[in-house]
């Protein structure tokens, strides 16, 4: 563990180190209440609720922004407990990792991070990882190139992020005869303070203060985002085709490219900003030591976290049935869902300790 976190600081990202406990609001504002279920919880003297640190990226991030470096280009490194309902793992477990801030080198940046990451891992005793990343920020160009309704984008873009299929996440748009058709109808044209008032009269009405954990601004939220899914126009049958064909490209990163390109041109979509991005990534990524033929595309591959805005990845170990041992992305709308008034490029990575050697605790 300390030689792992000596090569980050070696590499120029000094430690920090956030509190244990954490505002829990900051963690079920960004990661939806879904996010509730698997954070430990406690309260202070005043009732605010309050977490153990479940992860690093959102400390790290407040702790810059209250810094007197916040906003300009920095660098940290971190290694500590964390502590988050894990099926079959342990609840509390080691967690390592690196973060950086206000580069404006996007590609660079994400292609060190990654390789950085891996190196430091490595080192650390893991064996050779295989890499899998995606590219939210080319997902949500090619939905906007395809004229989707800003509501069909935000859909599909969380659905993904959760392993959904295409034909799951269009199954689940509710109809004019669904549940809680008569809320919906009711809800129709109201904005975010009447539905409030409505939820909280019906939970008033029925005896009950929240429904499944969800407060009845959680609740009025959800049947709003309903409500508009059931005033979208329906999903064209071309638009599905270029998207399921999209999400099917997979492999080698150069070869990836070529069918993106290929897809675009055929398509008649504009995403040579996202795709210049993407291979210039890809160039970086060499540049930084990282061996291509163990790296693979795919189109399908998100992160369950909405605050990933581009390059999402996890390297796992090949030969062990466990979660990944390192993961990160780019989360360029993060510090300013934590007060910034500005936005700050920003990219990480996280390393599993306890999975570096297949599930046996490193020392």
């Amino acid at each position: 563990m300390q030689v792992l976190l000596a090569q980050l600081v070696q590499a120029g990202y000094p430690r920090i180190e956030p509190a244990i406990l954490q505002d829990a609001s900051h963690f079920l504002d960004l990661g939806g209440e879904d996010i509730r279920a698997s954070l430990y919880f406690t309260s202070d003297r005043g009732g605010a609720e309050l977490c153990l640190r479940p992860e690093f990226t959102i400390p790290v991030c407040r702790a810059y922004l209250d810094s007197r470096r916040g906003g300009e280009a920095a660098s940290f490194s971190y290694c500590g407990p964390v502590f988050r309902f894990r099926a079959g793992e342990p609840d509390e477990f080691i967690q390592a990792g690196l973060e950086s801030f206000g580069r404006t080198d996007a590609a660079a940046a994400d292609a060190e991070i990654l390789g950085l990451a891996l190196e430091a891992a490595t080192g650390a005793g893991a064996p050779s990882l295989a890499t899998t990343f995606g590219d939210a920020g080319l997902l949500a160009q090619l939905l906007d190139a395809l004229k989707l309704p800003p509501t069909w984008q935000r859909r599909l873009k969380r659905g993904l992020d959760k392993g959904e299929t295409p034909s799951v996440i269009l199954a689940a748009a509710p109809t004019q005869s669904g549940d809680h058709a008569g809320v919906l109808a009711a809800l129709a044209g109201t904005d975010a303070t009447g539905a409030r008032a409505l939820v909280d009269d019906l939970l008033s009405i029925a005896g009950i203060t929240s429904v499944g954990g969800r407060s009845a601004t959680e609740i009025a939220e959800r049947f709003l985002s309903q409500v508009a899914m059931r005033s979208a126009p329906p999903f064209g049958e071309e638009q599905r085709a270029v998207l399921d064909r999209f999400l099917a490209i997979a492999g080698h990163p150069d070869e990836a490219a070529t069918d993106l390109r290929r897809l675009a041109a055929e398509a008649g979509l504009d995403l040579g900003t996202a795709l210049d991005l993407f291979e210039e990534r890809i160039s970086f990524m060499a540049v930084h030591g990282v061996d291509l033929a163990t790296v693979s595309f795919s189109g399908s591959f998100g992160r369950k976290l909405d605050y990933y805005t581009g390059f999402v990845f996890e390297c796992r170990n090949p030969t062990a049935s466990i979660g990944p041992v390192v993961g990160g992305g780019r989360y360029d709308r993060l510090a300013q869902s934590l007060g910034s008034k500005v936005a700050v490029p920003a990219v990480g990575a996280a390393i599993w300790v306890d999975r570096l050697h297949g599930g046996e605790l490193a020392s």
